[in-house]
C-alpha cells in the first residue's frame, strides 16, 4: 500500500521543516537544576514519592500513578531532592513538581530487564511495564500508552496505526526519530502489535518527508517486516490527528464522542512507540525526549534529546536565539502549540518543539461572517465552526453541544483559512470551558 492517502478537509499551512530536517539528534547537557513537574499526561497527577532531602538516581520513580488514567513520574537526574512544591507548568498554571539538585554524577537506577525475550512475554505483563515506564502519548496529547493498549473486551481492536505525520509546521523530532532509529521503531511497532493482537499494522508517513519513507521501506523490506505495511500520506494539516489518520489509512470513521478503539484502531506515536520499545528491552523509564528548537529568531536550530524538567531558557540559549528580539515561544507547533509566559519552564513528556519569534501577529480586525463556508470545507471533523462560534458568542451553550462542539478537535485549520479574520478555534475553546463549568456544577449538585 504505498497510494498517497488522505482525509476531507484540512489547510496548508507552510511546512517550514528546512532548518532542521536535515539536522541530527544532538544530546543535551543535564542543566544544574531540573523542576519536574508530577502532571505530565492527561489524567490524575501523579503522587509525589520522595521528600526534600532525598537522594535520588536517574531513571528512579518520584511520582506513582494515582489512578488508572495516570502514569509515574521519574527522575531525569542524580541528585539531592531541593523541593516538592507548585511550579509554573508548560499549560500556564501551577503544579506540584520535584526540584532536584544535580550532582553530575548520572548514576543510573537498577533497571529491571527481562530473562526472556519479549515474544514470550504475556501482553499484560507488556502493558504493565509500560504503564511502570511512565509512557504517555509524546506526539502532544499525553494520553497515557498503557490506557490505549487495553481495550475493553467488547472494543475489539484489528488495526494498529503509527503515526509518522507530524504535520505541524516547523517540527522535524519525530522526522529525525524515523531516520536515526528506524529499526528500534519497527521493533516498538512489532512489540504493540503483539500486545494488541492487531491483525493489521499501518505506518502512516507524510510525503515531504521522503528520506524518512525510505529508511522505513528499506528496512521493512530488510528485515522482513511484511505484517507492517507504509502508507504515504498527502501533506495536509491536520493529518496526524488520530480521527483524520484513521480516516485516511482505513477510511473508518470514530462515531462522535467516541474514541479510535470505538472503530477497530488504536494509534501511536512515533515517539511513544520507540518509548515502548526502550522500556520493553532496556528496561529504561520515560525522562527524556527528542525537542525541535527552531523558530526566525533561533540563529543555530537543532533537534535535542532533552531531560525532562529542563528549563526552556537552556535550549534557547543553546541555540543561538535572540531573546532581546523574541516577542513569542510557543511550546509544541505553531497551529496547536501553547504560547509561554516566560522561558523558566521545564520540558515534559508532550514537548515536541520550543519555537521562537522575533515578530509578534499585529491585532488583526475580525469581519463580519460572510458565509462563505470554507472553514466547513477546512474542518476536518465536519463540523460548522461559524455557526459554533456564533452559538458561543450568544452564549446558546446548549445549541452548541446539539451541533457537536465537544467533538472538535482545536486544529485551528478554520481560523487559518477564514477570510474574515475570526479567531473561531477561540469561541470553539471558550465554548468547551463553558460547557464543563456547566457540567462540573451540575455534578457537585447531585452529590
Amino acid at each position: 500500500m504505498f497510494k498517497k492517502c488522505t482525509f476531507k478537509g484540512g489547510v496548508h499551512p507552510p511546512h517550514n521543516k528546512n532548518r532542521t530536517e536535515k539536522l541530527p539528534i544532538e544530546i543535551f547537557p543535564a542543566p544544574e537544576k531540573v523542576i519536574i513537574p508530577l502532571s505530565q499526561h492527561i489524567g490524575a497527577p501523579a503522587k509525589p514519592v520522595v521528600k526534600r532531602g532525598d537522594y535520588v538516581t536517574v531513571g528512579q520513580m518520584i511520582g506513582e500513578a494515582s489512578g488508572f488514567i495516570s502514569v509515574p513520574i521519574h527522575s531525569s537526574v542524580s541528585g539531592k531532592i531541593l523541593s516538592v512544591a507548585p511550579f509554573p507548568h508548560p499549560l500556564g498554571k501551577q503544579v506540584m513538581a520535584v526540584e532536584i539538585e544535580n550532582d553530575g554524577k548520572d548514576e543510573k537506577a537498577a533497571y529491571k530487564s527481562s530473562e526472556n525475550p519479549w515474544r514470550e512475554i504475556a501482553p499484560g505483563e507488556l502493558i504493565q511495564r509500560i504503564q511502570s515506564a511512565g509512557i504517555v502519548g509524546m506526539g502532544g496529547a499525553s494520553f497515557p500508552a498503557h490506557v490505549k493498549l487495553s481495550p475493553p473486551s467488547n472494543k475489539p481492536v484489528d488495526t494498529l496505526i503509527i503515526n509518522g505525520a507530524e504535520c505541524e509546521p516547523y517540527l522535524t523530532a519525530d522526522h529525525r526519530l524515523m531516520l536515526e532509529r528506524t529499526e528500534d521503531l519497527l521493533i516498538g511497532v512489532l512489540i504493540l502489535k503483539k500486545i494488541l493482537n492487531a491483525k493489521r499494522c499501518y505506518i502512516g508517513i507524510e510525503e515531504n518527508k521522503p528520506y524518512a519513507i525510505s529508511a522505513v521501506k528499506t528496512a521493512i523490506k530488510k528485515n522482513h517486516y511484511d505484517k507492517i505495511k507504509l502508507v504515504i500520506l498527502r501533506a495536509k494539516y491536520p493529518q496526524g490527528g488520530e480521527k483524520q489518520l484513521i480516516d485516511a489509512i482505513t477510511g473508518r470513521n470514530v462515531p462522535s464522542g467516541g474514541l479510535p478503539m470505538d472503530c477497530g484502531c488504536v494509534v501511536q506515536n512515533v515517539g511513544t512507540t520507540i518509548a515502548v520499545r526502550d522500556a520493553i528491552i532496556d528496561g529504561h523509564p520515560l525522562y527524556q525526549r527528542v525537542v525541535t528548537v527552531t523558530g526566525p529568531a533561533v540563529g543555530s536550530p537543532k533537534n535535542l534529546l532533552v531531560r525532562t524538567g529542563t528549563p526552556m531558557k537552556y535550549l534557547l540559549e543553546a541555540c543561538q536565539t535572540d531573546m532581546e528580539a523574541t516577542k513569542k515561544v510557543i511550546m509544541g507547533g505553531p497551529m496547536m502549540g501553547l504560547a509561554q509566559t516566560h522561558t523558566d519552564v521545564p520540558v515534559i513528556k508532550s514537548t515536541s518543539g520550543i519555537l521562537a519569534y522575533n515578530k509578534t501577529t499585529p491585532g488583526i480586525r475580525e469581519y463580519p461572517c460572510i458565509n462563505c463556508g470554507r472553514c466547513i470545507q477546512a474542518c476536518p471533523i465536519n463540523l460548522v465552526p461559524s455557526r459554533l462560534a456564533k452559538f458561543v458568542e450568544r452564549k446558546k451553550i446548549d445549541e452548541a453541544v446539539e451541533w457537536n462542539l465537544m467533538d472538535c478537535i482545536e486544529c485551528g485549520s478554520c481560523t487559518f483559512i477564514c477570510p474574515s479574520k475570526i479567531n473561531l478555534v477561540h469561541f470553539i475553546k471558550l465554548g468547551k470551558v463553558h460547557i464543563q463549568a456547566k457540567r462540573a456544577a451540575a455534578a457537585s449538585k447531585k452529590q
